[in-house]
């Protein structure tokens, strides 16, 4: 495994970093939180040693580390990254269960905070949806059982938004995340380990067909829609789904050079949503296609 890299990718939740791997490293997903729990994963039980390490989560091609307050990630980060590395690089196992075989697969879910406080983002070790999906009622989550569930379990949820391997889930009053939180990741770490529905084959077809739809409009519009929309793309839609959101083009007006777009999950009603627009969307936009006069409108 000498060629083998790894790459540091820190996450919204300041807690967690990821160190992502040039190829795959495990079949399956696995959640360690202390050194007893690591008595068969090698890798997982000698980063327990490091004093700071709250959890180790290893996935797929990447090993993702949670902090004890005790040390900030960029003081560290760097000595941890090398110090796998040098681990992987050697050939150790960093799997073992009974007999050598691997350990079945865990699904496990984290929490990441967002810049709209009444969002939280729950990502899962695991692809949830195909395809951008929001539910802001019981009634129009008719065909989506997990949201369904969670708008009906716990009323002070509001909105629920899947999009790949996450949820971000709305909440309304006074309820604190920090009071709250570890029920819905337990709730919904249960409910995908149960192996239930989330989201009926025929819902997520429509849904599908609907966002194929606006892909083909934006496609036959005129050329300048069809360079903001590679921009947003390329440039704005990975950011905004770090932070648990989702932005669509709607429209460009030649004539009042005026863009709308449509934003989702963590981004709808967020207090720094106008700033995401005017300082982020829009300074990139005016900057791409050299044009002073753009300016941007969210819609609800």
């Amino acid at each position: 495994m000498t060629d083998l890299t790894l790459k540091i990718q820190p996450t919204a939740n300041p807690d967690i970093i990821k160190l992502e791997a040039n190829r795959p490293l495990v079949k399956g997903s696995y959640e360690f939180k202390n050194v007893d729990e690591a008595k068969n994963a090698p890798l997982a039980k000698e980063l327990f040693y490091l004093p700071f390490v709250k959890t180790v989560y290893i996935s797929s091609n990447f090993i993702a580390l949670k902090r004890f307050p005790i040390v900030e990630w960029k003081e560290v980060q760097e000595e941890v990254a090398q110090q796998v590395l040098v681990y992987l690089q050697s050939g150790k196992d960093i799997l073992l269960g009974e007999a050598g075989k691997p350990m079945g697969e865990a699904i496990t879910v984290y929490t990441e905070t967002t810049p709209n406080p009444t969002v939280m983002k729950f990502v899962a070790n695991k692809r949830l949806v195909p395809t951008v999906i929001e539910y802001k009622s019981i009634e129009e989550a008719a065909e989506a059982p997990m949201a369904a569930t969670l708008l009906t379990h716990f009323p002070f949820i509001e909105e629920v938004f899947f999009d790949d391997n996450y949820i971000s889930l709305t909440k309304k009053g006074m309820e604190e995340w920090e009071m709250i939180a570890v029920d819905l990741r337990d709730y919904i770490r249960k409910y995908l380990s149960e192996g239930r529905p989330i989201i009926n084959p025929a819902e997520i077809k429509r849904r599908q067909e609907e966002a194929q739809a606006r892909l083909l409009s934006m496609v036959t519009t005129d050329e300048i829609s069809q360079q903001i929309v590679a921009i947003i793309e390329q440039y704005v839609k990975p950011a905004v789904a770090s932070d648990g959101g989702n932005i669509q083009f709607i429209s460009y007006n030649r004539d009042t050079h005026h863009v709308e777009v449509l934003l989702q999950g963590a981004c709808s009603g967020c207090p720094s949503s106008t700033q995401t627009l005017k300082k982020g969307i829009e300074v990139i936009l005016k900057d791409k296609l050299n044009n002073p006069l753009i300016n941007v409108e969210a819609l609800l």
